[in-house]
């Protein structure tokens, strides 16, 4: 597919794609860093979307979901349309919860498909998954991005392990949990420093982990705020880097609220 003129092919591709950033450019222009759900990360120019004239601006903020044409660049490609699959911003911004949530997850994103251009399909629908459970209020914040968290860093080849010992294999549940490791630990592999969760925290994790929404919205609010911690360490641990955007999620108990 390609757009013809002055007898040079300019190369066009269609994908769907999730917001993760922008920056200014120019007077009116904005790069725009997506997660496409075929082309990977891709980053690319939106020429004078920050006129208020601009008939795809709005689709082009952070946490939109959107059916976006490009065509290639030498560094940058161009964003030539787009339109809306999934209109989560406004919602998503307005609400300070929903948005201290919702920030971790594009960058944590951002960080784990680092390279541009190579598929990364399962991100792709985790996040949008994530976006749209956060957005439609489907269950407390803290614990969509808590299972995002997980998920992603899984599919990342990080997974946990929440009940087996993560060092020897020996079935649990077991009292330890050690970041480094990969998770719980029984008594002999237990390295220093191990932290000892509490059995409904383990409970917890583990459906995170594995999408087990019945058990995960029916826990209180200790074993999610230990749960949290958990989570924060061990994906900090794993990207080798602090997602500055989790320092400041709203864990009040208000989240408990789907």
């Amino acid at each position: 597919m390609g757009a013809t003129g002055e007898n040079v092919t300019v190369p066009l591709y269609r994908d769907d794609a999730i917001v993760l950033r922008t920056h200014k450019l120019g007077e009116a222009d904005r790069i725009v860093t997506l997660l496409t759900r075929e082309n990977g990360k891709v980053r690319g120019v939106a020429k004078g979307v920050r006129r208020t004239s601009s008939r795809f601006g709005a689709r082009l903020e952070p946490f939109m979901v959107v059916d976006v044409q490009l065509h290639v660049g030498r560094s940058l490609d161009t964003v030539t349309q787009v339109e809306t699959i999934g209109a989560y911003a406004r919602t998503i911004c307005e609400d300070y919860v929903l948005y201290t949530a919702g920030a971790p997850m594009l960058e944590a994103a951002d960080r784990l498909v680092e390279a541009e251009r190579e598929p990364a399909v399962q991100q792709y629908w985790l996040l949008a998954g994530a976006l749209r459970a956060l957005a439609q209020r489907d269950h407390a914040p803290s614990l969509v991005l808590d299972s995002y968290l997980l998920r992603a860093l899984a599919v990342a080849g990080w997974a946990p392990s929440f009940t087996d010992c993560a060092r020897c294999g020996e079935p649990g549940p077991h009292h330890s949990f050690s970041v480094a490791t990969g998770g719980a630990v029984c008594s002999r592999c237990r390295p220093p420093g191990s932290t000892a969760p509490a059995p409904e925290t383990f409970e917890l994790l583990a459906a995170l982990l594995t999408g087990d929404w019945a058990t995960a919205d029916a826990s209180v609010e200790r074993p999610r705020k230990e749960a949290s911690g958990i989570v924060a360490a061990y994906a900090q641990y794993y990207l080798e880097r602090t997602l500055r955007s989790l320092r400041h999620v709203d864990r009040t108990p208000r989240n408990l609220e789907a």
